[in-house]
């Protein structure tokens, strides 16, 4: 708006007229600066925002195929990256956002897939640097493509990426490559040279080397292959003939032409004459069909004939033979090549230029059948796909044609679909159930012994059987019915896949526990038998044991826990004192005698306290007697508790006494009562007075659980399992009453109410039956045809056991396996080629060969041609594609013929000849016969030239063995060995001892040719006895007895021990590792009953006073008492037993200090026990005893205080407790177990707190917690033998003839060996060589020299002839010709090639022409390597022609020579390295030889080669110099140099000599050093004495001449002397410095100290 008004303001006011032009000039550049300005809006939205477009989204359709929509986002962007408007981008432009697309479903991926081309050839990448090194070493890096395509299967046709794609991702286009280092052509060494061209004048001769190594990756090409030198010999006496008769090759084979053609101007001529001819033949049908009415006989023939002609003429449709004839030219040729008149070449008899010929045919095959239906019917995820075929038929055999027909089958894999394909049948692993656990396979050699027992138990091996079925769908129907079970019949082995369950298993036989009782209670009371029931005056005592460890089965097992004995007077309660009360004195009285009340309670029999009323029937006990002594009466101590019983019972020698004493506590004063006599201070009395006669009920072992039909079945149940009904039975046993150590007694003199039961209730095991699986099918005999007379062969079918019986369940049946013989095989169709009688020898036309000289019309050579037909062996017809297969290859369907011309001599085929019955040299003949005219020509009669008969000479058979190959292994006897089911276990089977091992004979006959061993009279082999050593396992003693447990008290350990008696050898089961001295050890805790021995103190004796007063028997003194060590029992201490069993702490003291009390004192009784220190024991505690006042004092006396006491202190009367548990032992196994589960145990202790071990009541009384466990299972690892299957049976012979051949049989580690059992033998195969054979193989012989008949060159034919030859097996064995007779059962092959080729064209080059020699062999395979690694790019071989030139005049017509390569598998890297001779004298010989040996040239770098020449420039010319190993001159031995200034050598002089005078002044000796002639003079002078002559100069150099180089040096080495004695000299005249003294520099004094080594360290 601004703008427009402006714009009219300035132009259209006052003075528009004046402004008008510059106003329309403003207007022009504002119109042309807004179109500018939205031109360049314009430009600038169409190159800055860009439509944008996603990828295409997923094909979208209701139908698989064609018609579905696919979509993609599409926005508008700035160039940078930003989106905007759609607006701002060209709606022209915009890409469309759906298109149609094919949409791909699951099964798609059967019908299409990635077409893959070839790579193509790998091209340079371009370098950075175009500088390339000097020398490559790997190669050059490039990069190489290849087409990939998305195809439909069926017909190839192209689709879209996206369907492969859908499936699988696209397979790389491009990869790097690598193009190796160029390789140069490699050539052999060159031949010899050949003979001379001429064996007169001026010839050629020459010599040839052919290529090893073709020329690669841009290499040198190869050099020429031919080397020509000129040769000369003496001079030809006559002329050289110039012309040669040269053959051409042969046209191709032309068909003759009808014979209507030939005959026209015939039958022109002639009608006349074929009119009456026709007319007789008329006539002649007319008579012979008259016979033939007249003869049936011969009307049948005619007959057959004729259908025997025509079916011929129908199955020899396959080969329509038809004979023509080819020509060739003869021409006379100069030498220089030129075709010259034939009139040149003098001959007599031209070479023959028609021959008959076959006409070439190509191979007719029809059309491609219908595919024939998939092998597979039904659908398997594993492998969904089989197979179809299909076939085509030969309608036209190849005649006379190079090429062969080709395939006529086609198979490739198939699917089937649809929804009526119903899954594959699957099979499946079953197993049977576990076999018992054994124990006998895991013992040693050692523990054999054991194997008897019945009792062992611990660690098993148990075994089942594995089988295939077919796989049952309703698997947990499988597995719960029996009926399903059943149906599981087995399956062959190979149907099954998958890995096979294993057939062993360790197991475990419980070890039975052993019953474990306490020790034996003290007798109890005399008591009635039952309390209940007292009417009986009949009673017991009784003793009891208990069970400490439950046995395996119940408590049946355990020894009888109580024992009886009669008694007299039974009570069941009685009273029991607890106290006596203090002695209280008659009559008031505070001295003097009295009574002591004791306080009772009522107990049982088994000594419980019960209600007192129970005891109203017992006696109660009395007051006691007793007397508080008076002031100055004897004091006794009180009586001693009774000692244990003597004896635990009474007969008539024994007798149980107690003893009880008292002591003198203060003897009397003047008037008091006296002490009574020592007898009266003992007491004894009767104890345990009831007789030795102890009884007790001994029980049975319980019998066999018998049904009690009386009780119905509570537990019915069937199942895989195979449970029946099982129920409630009875067992019983024996109870008798035995008497200790006489045996059974009476019942009524054991209690009758302790009598074990005899009867109780029991569980029947459940009964199981045998399950079996029904048979399997029977295994199919053979479907196939067996050709000749064969063995007849057996079918089987066999069952498997599921389940063993047991507790008395059915039966197993007792046949498993089942064989029958098959039907008699079908007899193969026998097919066989028959050939028909050849036709007539059919000539070339006589049109053609009239015109050569010499030619008849009804004779000469031609050609035949029969029919062939396929037959059974009956004779019958047969398809021809029957004989294809199994008749071999075809006869030959023509052959050369002759029509003998009227002079020829025509023979009989040669006879066979004669058999050899005679010796050796005899002579057998062959004969044959004239025919016809040829009987009456004297020329055929010559036996020289016609012989008539053939002799041979009989082999001379003369045979030899000879040994050959190596040794077999030991090969021990096959027997039959009893073994577990399904297990061979090493050590049950035979696997050590005498075996045998064999050697293959082979037999040669004379000629050295392998025959049948049964010509040398023997079987094969060379037999030889061997040994396989036996393993012996390791051998260890007998465990030692346990030692004594290290405690005493508490717990410790105790040991035993075993040591080695044998090692291990031959793989025996190895050693437990062993100590340094070979024992092993067992260690286990055990623990000691603190109370088990206690020291028994007896009565302390009077106090003894060491200061006796004459009138007071009182006073300080000494008291003894003898202390014993016993053991403890429940009866109290019994035996007597060595001291240091006893805890030496715990003893009692056996003396102490005592004091006497004098009469007037006070006595006091004996202190009681210290009462017990509460805890914790921190020193503020204390504890107590007490003493009683046995006798008060005199007046104005005091007693001393009745209770003492003292402060509790840690660790010394005071004292804490806790548990302590040990290390767990080693696991324990049982007596009679090898391995498996045992138990590990450890102890509790109660440890005081100064460390000691005490009995486990003190930590109980303070109710301590005890959280541990004391056993814990374990497993020892059973020594499981390594286990083998059996040998599987001997393979077939590896090669089916020769020398080579061996047999394998090998087994299997069913259960590798485990912890210490018996490894696995390393022998895990077996070889034993095959019996010797003769191989027979047809072979060519070499070709003979080309031949052209009745001309000197040009193209002739050669021939060579096949024979049967017998060889070794060997690839190295050419073999030896043998009849033919031995090749008859072989099919013509020759190197694996069936179509035999007996004879060639080849060419013989006319005398000047220039030709290629035959190709060389194939060279060896090599690969394309760097540093022997293969680069990938397969192998090559290569061979070649060179040029044979023989006249050099015709260079210029000389072909090209010739390499082929091809591609092998089987190369190698090679290497090439050049070699060098030793030099003589300034040269040496360099060549490159490849790795094996092979000298050729190329192949070496050239940057690497070693220097051929190395002389001296100048050269050497003085005398006794030569050029040096670096070029330079040098003097020989004995001679120095001389060197001039420019350092060039100018002469040799001779070294120095020293000259030793002679005696009596007559000529010295001289001795030189001069190695290259000593023998030559010195001009030394004799001198006098002994004396050094040096000659500075040579001789005649002085006095002008050069001195030598040795004065130089002596000059020098002089000067050098004089300057180091002149500075030795100047040093030890110099005075030295005196050195600065430092204040307290004292010296150390020198100390040695000595370590206890060898060494002394000085500081």
């Amino acid at each position: 708006m601004g703008l427009k008004e402006r714009s009219a303001t300035s132009c259209g006011g006052p003075g528009a007229s004046a402004l008008s032009s510059r106003c329309s000039g403003v207007l022009v550049l504002l119109f042309f600066g807004i179109w500018g300005a939205r031109t360049q809006s314009e430009f600038e939205t169409s190159s800055v925002y860009l439509w944008k477009t996603g990828p295409w989204g997923r094909c979208m359709g209701d139908k698989c195929g064609p018609g579905g929509t696919q979509s993609r986002a599409i926005w508008c962007a700035h160039v940078e990256g930003w989106t905007t408007l759609f607006t701002n981008c060209k709606q022209a432009e915009r890409p469309d956002n759906q298109q149609s697309c094919f949409s791909i479903c699951d099964w798609h991926k059967e019908l299409y897939d990635w077409q893959l081309g070839n790579w193509n050839q790998c091209q340079p990448v371009l370098l950075r640097s175009l500088e390339k090194p000097t020398e490559c070493i790997r190669g050059e890096e490039g990069i190489q493509r290849r087409d990939v395509t998305c195809v439909q299967k069926s017909n190839g046709v192209t689709a879209d990426d996206t369907i492969c794609e859908y499936f699988e991702p696209k397979p790389q286009l491009e990869q790097g490559c690598l193009i190796p280092c160029r390789q140069d052509c490699t050539v052999s060494e060159f031949s010899s040279w050949s003979e001379c061209s001429k064996t007169c004048g001026k010839g050629l001769a020459y010599r040839f080397r052919h290529i090893v190594a073709p020329p690669q990756y841009g290499g040198m090409a190869c050099p020429n292959l031919t080397d020509f030198r000129v040769c000369s010999s003496s001079p030809c006496t006559t002329e050289e003939s110039l012309y040669s008769l040269n053959v051409g090759p042969w046209s191709t084979c032309l068909v003759p032409h009808s014979r209507h053609v030939r005959q026209a101007r015939k039958r022109g001529k002639n009608k006349d004459k074929d009119k009456e001819k026709d007319k007789d033949k008329e006539k002649e049908k007319e008579k012979v069909k008259e016979k033939a009415i007249r003869d049936p006989e011969a009307r049948e023939l005619i007959k057959k004939k004729r259908n025997r002609n025509r079916q011929n003429r129908q199955e020899n449709k396959y080969w329509d033979i038809q004979i023509g004839y080819q020509t060739r030219q003869v021409m006379c040729t100069h030498r220089n090549g030129k075709t010259v008149a034939l009139s040149f070449c003098e001959q007599d008899k031209l070479p023959i230029t028609f021959q008959s010929c076959v006409m070439p045919k190509e191979c007719q095959i029809s059309e491609w059948s219908e595919w024939s239906p998939c092998s597979k019917t039904c659908f398997d995820m594993t492998s969904p796909k089989g197979n179809r075929t299909r076939t085509r038929a030969i309608k036209q055999f190849p005649i006379g044609s190079e090429s062969d027909c080709p395939e006529l089958e086609e198979m490739e894999q198939c699917v089937s679909q649809g929804d009526g394909v119903a899954p594959c049948i699957t099979y499946g692993w079953r197993t049977t159930e576990w076999t018992e656990c054994r124990i006998d396979p895991l013992l040693s050699q050692q523990d054999k012994r054991r194997g008897n027992q019945t009792a062992l138990c611990g660690g098993g091996i148990q075994t089942r059987e594995v089988y295939c079925v077919q796989a049952n769908e309703n698997l947990l129907s499988y597995l719960n019915t029996l009926k399903e079970k059943e149906a599981s019949k087995p399956v062959e082995w190979k149907l099954c896949t998958g890995p096979t369950p294993s057939t062993t298993q360790l197991c475990h036989i419980p070890c039975p526990i052993e019953c474990e009782v306490s020790a034996w209670s003290a007798w109890g009371p005399c008591t009635f038998e039952n309390c209940d029931d007292q009417q009986a005056k009949k009673g017991f005592k009784l003793r009891k044991r208990r069970i400490t460890n439950e046995p395996t089965g119940g408590t049946g097992n355990c020894p009888h826990l109580l024992e009886a004995i009669p008694c007299e007077e039974p009570s069941c309660y009685d009273w029991r004192i607890v106290k006596l009360e203090d002695c209280i004195p008659d009559n008031e009285k505070e001295c003097g005698p009295g009574t002591q009340i004791p306080q009772v309670v009522c107990i049982n029999s088994d000594g419980e306290e019960v209600d007192r009323q129970l005891c109203r029937d017992a006696i109660y006990p009395v007051p006691i007697v007793c007397e508080v002594p008076c002031p100055k009466d004897c004091v006794l101590s009180a009586w001693s508790g009774w000692s244990s019983c003597s004896h635990t019972c009474s007969g008539k020698t024994t007798e149980g006494k107690q003893m009880r004493a008292r002591s003198i506590l203060a003897y009397p004063g003047e008037g008091g009562l006296q002490c009574p006599n020592s007898s009266s201070l003992q007491e004894t009395r009767n104890c345990n007075e009831h007789p030795c006669t102890v009884y007790y009920w001994q029980t049975g072992a319980w019998g066999q659980c018998i049904e009690d039909v009386s009780v119905s079945a509570f537990n019915s149940s069937a199942g895989w399992n195979g449970e029946s009904t099982c129920a409630v039975g009875m067992q019983t046993r024996k109870v008798i009453c035995v008497r200790v150590n006489v045996g059974q007694v009476g019942p009524k003199k054991c209690p009758e109410s302790l009598r074990p039961e005899t009867v109780r209730p029991c569980l029947l095991p459940c009964r199981k039956d045998c399950i079996v699986t029904p048979f399997s099918d029977w295994t199919p005999c053979p479907s196939s045809c067996q050709e000749g007379s064969t063995s007849i062969t057996k079918q089987s079918r066999n069952r498997v056991i599921l389940q063993f019986p047991a507790n008395s369940g059915r039966d197993c049946p007792d046949t498993l396996f089942e064989e029958k013989d098959c039907d008699p095989p079908p007899v193969c169709l026998f097919y066989r080629w028959k050939t028909h009688k050849w036709r007539r020898c059919q000539l070339v036309p006589w049109y053609v060969r009239q015109d050569s000289p010499g030619a008849q019309e009804t004779c000469g050579p031609g050609l035949q041609a029969r029919a062939i037909t396929c037959r059974k062996q009956d004779g019958g017809p047969a398809d021809i594609g029957e004989c294809l297969k199994y008749a071999g290859s075809l006869p030959p369907l023509t052959q050369q013929c002759q029509i003998p011309c009227q002079d020829d001599c025509q023979f009989t085929n040669w006879s066979k000849f004669s058999s050899c019955n005679g010796d050796c040299g005899a002579v057998r003949t062959r004969k044959r016969f004239l025919i016809g005219k040829s009987k009456k020509r004297e020329k055929c009669k010559n036996p020289q030239q016609y012989p008539l008969i053939e002799t041979q000479f009989c082999p001379c058979d003369k045979y030899n063995a000879q040994p050959v190959g190596n040794w077999s292994d030991c090969i021990l006897p096959e027997g039959k060995v009893d073994v577990l089911l399904g297990m061979k276990v090493q050590g049950d089977i035979k696997e050590c001892g005498q075996g045998y091992r064999y050697q293959a004979m082979a037999c040669y006959d004379q000629n050295g040719r392998l025959v049948e061993t049964a010509r040398c009279n023997s079987h094969g082999y060379i037999e030889e006895a061997c040994i396989i050593p036996c393993p012996s396992d390791c051998k260890l003693s007998e465990w030692s007895n346990w030692s004594r447990c290290s405690k005493s008290c508490g717990s410790g350990v105790k040991v035993r021990s075993k040591w080695l008696r044998e090692k291990p050898y031959n793989g025996g089961r190895p050693c437990p590792k062993l100590d340094h001295v070979n024992q092993v050890y067992e260690v286990v805790p055990c623990h000691s009953d603190c109370s088990q021995y206690i020291g028994v103190p007896e009565p302390w004796s009077v106090c003894k006073v060491t200061n006796v007063d004459s009138k007071e028997n009182c006073g300080e003194g000494v008291e003894t008492r003898k202390v014993r060590c016993m053991q403890n029992t429940m009866d109290g201490p019994s035996d007597i037993v060595e001291d240091y069993l006893c805890d030496q702490e715990e003893m009692p003291i056996g003396a102490r200090k005592c004091t006497l009390p004098c009469p007037e004192d006070c006595v006091m009784s004996e202190w009681g026990q210290w009462s017990r220190c509460s805890l914790p024991c921190n020193g503020s505690n204390v504890r107590e005893r007490r003493a009683e006042v046995m006798r008060q004092a005199q007046e104005g006396k005091a007693c001393p205080p009745a209770v003492e006491t003292e402060p509790c202190s840690l660790n010394k009367n005071c004292y804490h407790y806790e548990y302590n548990v040990t290390d767990w032992s080693t696991c324990q196994l049982s007596e009679k177990a090898v391995c498996g589960n045992g138990i590990k145990t450890r102890m509790l202790d109660c440890v005081r707190s100064d460390g000691k071990s005490v009995d486990l009541k003190y930590c109980e009384e303070l109710g301590l917690e005890k959280t541990w466990h004391m056993n814990t299972s374990c497993t020892v690892e059973c020594p499981v033998n390594c286990q083998l299957s059996d040998w599987s049976p001997w393979s077939e012979c590896s090669q089916p003839c020769g020398l080579a051949g061996k047999m394998i049989r090998t087994r299997t580690v069913i259960q590798p060996f485990q912890g210490d059992g018996r490894p696995c033998p390393s022998q895990m195969e077996q070889f034993k060589p095959c019996p010797v054979k003769p191989c027979y193989r047809w072979q060519y012989s070499q070709w003979a020299e080309c031949k052209v008949e009745d001309a000197q060159c040009g193209e002739g034919t050669r021939s060579r002839n096949i024979s049967c030859v017998v060889y070794d097996g060997s690839s190295d064995d050419i073999g030896k010709i043998v009849d033919e007779e031995f090749c008859g059962e072989i099919e013509p092959v020759v190197n694996g090639n069936k179509k035999i080729v007996l004879e060639e064209t080849c060419t013989l080059p006319c005398p000047g022409d220039c030709y290629l020699k035959e190709w060389s062999d194939w060279s060896l395979c090599q690969l394309t390597c760097v540093n022997g690694e293969d680069l990938g790019f397969g192998g090559t071989q290569v061979r070649s022609r060179a040029v044979i030139i023989q006249d050099l005049e015709n260079q210029h017509l000389c072909p090209e020579q010739v390499l082929e390569t091809r591609p092998c598998n089987d190369g190698q890297c090679y290497e090439y390295k050049w070699m060098a001779s030793a030099w003589k004298g300034s040269s040496r010989i360099v060549w490159c030889q490849r790795s094996d040996g092979l000298n050729v040239t190329g192949g070496c770098l050239v940057l690497h080669q070693p220097e051929i020449d190395r002389s001296c420039k100048p050269p050497c010319s003085q005398p006794h110099s030569y050029c040096s190993e670096t070029r330079t001159c040098a003097c020989d031995e004995g001679y120095t140099e001389v060197m001039s200034s420019n350092g060039t050598l100018e002469q040799c002089t001779l070294i120095p000599v020293v000259a030793i005078p002679t005696v009596e002044d007559k000529k010295g000796d001289v001795k030189t050093s001069r190695a290259v002639n000593p023998t030559q003079p010195s001009n030394t002078q004799s001198g006098r004495g002994r004396a050094w002559f040096l000659q500075p100069f040579g001789p005649g150099e002085v006095p002008y001449g050069n001195l030598k180089t040795w004065v130089y040096g002596v000059a020098a080495g002089a000067f050098v002397l004089l300057i180091f004695i002149s500075s030795m000299i100047y040093l030890a005249c110099k005075k030295p410095k005196k050195p600065q003294r430092r204040q307290n520099n004292r010296l150390k004094p020198l100390t040695l100290a000595y370590d206890g080594d060898a060494d002394i360290l000085i500081t």
